[in-house]
């Protein structure tokens, strides 16, 4: 008997050893599953409403991306180039956030703003392949109302990205207000030059005439310098290719020797670093850029450019994915969004970190996530 009670017991314990150690190892499968790393990010953004108003009230938001898509969605996306930098941080922008959502990816660019009717063909392209979704970096404000409206007639969303279209056929836009980093980038000037003080010139490059984020920022800009002792000279509209707009530079280098400041477009602040040095004109022309890129944030960190807006142009990239799959998705989303804008110039620039407002150095163009 004392056997068979013995016997007994050893079972029980082994039992209730296999018991906790199946316990044990639950326990480790359920804290493996909670320790899966979460890709949902809250970002500080501005929400403008009433939606794709161009003079709405801005509200400070927290801008929380979803963790991942529910099913592997077709999104085509159309820049206007990959010429500089700044597209290269949108490209970015939407590559890692694809990646992190699980959905595809096809880009394409169409070479520069002269291109409409190449990026028209694209976006037919891209319905005609039964894209579930578009992502528009537009050329022209108006230009493609039109293959908008087609998609829209398709239930194919369209998410205007980054420059801005009059078109009420999107379902939402991911940008800033270039109205308002044309006004940020003139205001900054102004405060150094109010009525009364000597007047002085400066040269504004605004970009490609008729380009919507162009004809915004050449606004803001002007209202902004208008009571005030800058005086603008004639604006140099042109392609944002660096030939361009260093042949732009030159010319009102030539006939406005008295210059003090060129402001415009960062291609043109970038292109002008080399051109001011030549001429021994350091510290007798400031540079400035409304907007950032690499090259602008380099320039400066090393005192060749005064200042630019940073408007974070990954953060638009990553909110037009995250709008794209909550629409197909029929979850809540933002119709009209865009990161903070701050400028920066050398004051802050050293307290405001390089991955707030840019893409990683090494990143190179990316045209499709499968």
């Amino acid at each position: 008997m004392k056997n068979i009670s013995i016997k007994f017991y050893l079972i029980s314990i082994f039992i209730i050893g296999l018991n906790s150690c199946k316990s044990k190892v639950e326990k480790q499968k359920e804290n493996i599953i909670q320790e899966e790393p979460s890709h949902s990010e809250t970002y500080s953004a501005q929400e403008v409403t009433p939606a794709f108003s161009t003079d709405g009230m801005v509200k400070d938001i927290d801008y929380i991306t979803l963790d991942k898509a529910s099913k592997k969605y077709k999104i085509s996306v159309s820049f206007p180039h990959m010429k500089d930098a700044y597209w290269l941080g949108v490209n970015y922008g939407i590559i890692d956030q694809a990646k992190k959502l699980g959905v595809k990816i096809n880009l394409v660019e169409a070479g520069g703003y002269t291109n409409l009717n190449k990026q028209i063909s694209q976006l037919e392209d891209c319905i005609a392949n039964s894209a579930d979704a578009l992502i528009v970096g537009a050329i022209s404000g108006d230009g493609l109302n039109n293959i908008i409206k087609e998609a829209a007639n398709k239930n194919i969303p369209v998410i205007d990205l980054v420059n801005g279209v009059s078109s009420k056929d999107i379902k939402a836009k991911s940008l800033v207000s270039f109205y308002t980093m044309g006004y940020e980038t003139g205001a900054y000037l102004a405060k150094k030059h109010p009525l009364g003080k000597p007047k002085v010139k400066v040269g504004w490059f605004p970009g490609p005439a008729g380009a919507g984020w162009v004809e915004a920022a050449h606004k803001g800009f002007m209202e902004a310098t208008k009571n005030s002792s800058l005086e603008i000279i004639e604006p140099k509209f042109g392609d944002t290719g660096k030939e361009v707009q260093l042949k732009l530079v030159e010319d009102v280098l030539q006939s406005n020797p008295e210059v003090k400041y060129l402001a415009g477009t960062a291609v043109t602040a970038e292109a002008a670093q080399g051109l001011i040095r030549e001429r021994n004109l350091v510290g007798k022309v400031e540079l400035l850029s409304f907007y950032m890129t690499p090259g602008v944030y380099s320039g400066i960190k090393r005192n060749f450019i005064m200042a630019a807006p940073a408007d974070a142009m990954v953060l638009q990239g990553r909110f037009a994915v995250d709008q794209a799959v909550r629409i197909l998705e029929g979850k809540p989303y933002f119709k009209h969004v865009g990161p903070k804008i701050q400028i920066i110039d050398k004051s802050n620039i050293n307290t405001v970190p390089r991955s707030d407002i840019l893409p990683p150095r090494m990143h190179v163009p990316i045209f499709n996530v499968n």
